[in-house]
């Protein structure tokens, strides 16, 4: 295959879609991360976006990330190592290494590079990194990067990850990597049965929090402090694209580790320090989300009511405690009329297809904010079961 043939059968994959109106990626919304948002010049209801405390558009997140540019600048201009760390940046690691209950925190510019860094860092070709089989793609190029054994055990199947770790008893060290809250289908990381078994087998846990962190938890600490596990976990890392709502991500840790990522890991050592307004949005989410924790609770609020509702209508739910919520469809064709009948309703959702799930599995991915009312979300629920009901789903 010549070199740029791959890139013309996707592009021309793409347009396929899009000439049968099912193609729903790369879509220009107004903004991206609000209730409502605007969509060649339609407002629609966003039940696809990940800022699940609404904390893109709070008012002192927002004027933090203003006074942080007139403060600091644009950026750092340099990598962390070298000329890129400040007082902000130093302080922030500070807090989230108290928020996450860990020794220490690493800053790192994208959440994706914090797992795929943390995997591919810590673990070497005498080594075995045991990963779930639903772990987000960053974990999975984590264990494509590095020369260890890697061994995938079936989701959440604690007897599979006990396969594993026996049969990694001849390696000079043993990770587990899970993700918290799995992100297509919500469902939690078994946690307390994963470090009973990593104990057994002495080995060291890493958790990658990033839709369990302002979401799980009395206080919104995340999957740790769910299972009443807070330094229980060996790293904790996360992503600031969720609840946080910009970019960025963090690894906590103990100190020896978070000194060996800033020191050794290329991903953190070669890369541009994170620009000062996404640091001083992170500070300031984690400010909101002290002095506001109704916030937390109209996101389980909201997120219950509409599993409810569902639910009475006929759709199939999987089961989960967060405001992830998977419709499940089991049909592609299926899965992108829904999404298109409900985007020409007024409201967006995200189709999830092959790669990401088998096609047996496609479903509707709901994602939930705390900015909404709940009788917003009646007209929602209105409007699914008119679509569920005109496609045959209930």
């Amino acid at each position: 295959m010549a070199l740029f043939d791959k890139c013309r059968a996707v592009a021309e994959r793409a347009e396929f879609f899009k000439g049968r109106n099912q193609f729903f990626y790369l879509r220009e919304f107004q903004p991206c991360a609000t209730p409502y948002v605007e969509h060649k010049g339609r407002k629609l209801m966003m039940l696809g976006s990940n800022n699940y405390l609404g904390l893109a558009n709070h008012p002192k997140v927002k004027a933090a990330a203003i006074k942080a540019i007139e403060e600091w600048g644009t950026g750092a201009c340099s990598s962390r190592i070298l000329t890129g760390t400040s007082a902000l940046h130093n302080r922030l690691e500070k807090r989230l290494a108290e928020f996450k209950g860990t020794e220490d925190a690493a800053l790192f510019s994208t959440g994706f590079m914090t797992m795929m860094a943390g995997v591919s860092s810590l673990a070497g070709e005498r080594d075995v990194v045991l990963s779930d089989e639903f772990n987000h793609a960053s974990i999975v190029d984590g264990c494509r990067l590095t020369k260890a054994r890697k061994f995938i055990y079936r989701h959440n199947d604690m007897a599979s990850l006990e396969e594993g770790l026996a049969g990694a008893r001849d390696a000079d060290g043993r990770l587990v990597v899970t993700d918290g809250v799995f992100s297509m289908r919500g469902a939690v990381a078994n946690l307390p049965e994963i470090r009973r078994l990593a104990d057994k087998y002495d080995a060291k846990v890493m958790l990658d929090d990033a839709h369990g962190t302002g979401v799980l938890g009395k206080h919104g600490r995340g999957t740790p402090e769910h299972f009443d596990m807070e330094g229980k976990v060996d790293v904790v890392c996360g992503t600031f694209s969720k609840s946080f709502s910009t970019t960025g991500g963090f690894a906590g840790s103990n100190r020896d580790v978070v000194a060996y990522f800033k020191l050794a890991s290329r991903p953190f050592v070669f890369t541009a320090s994170p620009a000062p307004p996404v640091v001083a949005t992170v500070l300031a989410g984690l400010d909101v989300m002290a002095e506001e924790p109704q916030l937390l609770e109209h996101l389980h609020r909201n997120a219950s009511f509409l599993k409810q509702e569902l639910t009475r209508l006929g759709f199939r739910l999987e089961p989960t405690i967060t405001p992830i919520i998977p419709i499940l469809i089991g049909n592609e064709e299926k899965t992108f009329q829904m999404a298109g009948a409900l985007e020409d309703e007024g409201v967006v959702v995200n189709p999830v297809v092959r790669p990401a799930v088998p096609a047996e599995n496609s479903l509707i991915r709901v994602s939930l904010m705390a900015t909404f009312t709940i009788e917003e979300l009646a007209q929602a629920v209105e409007k699914f079961g008119k679509v569920g009901r005109r496609l045959g789903l209930i």
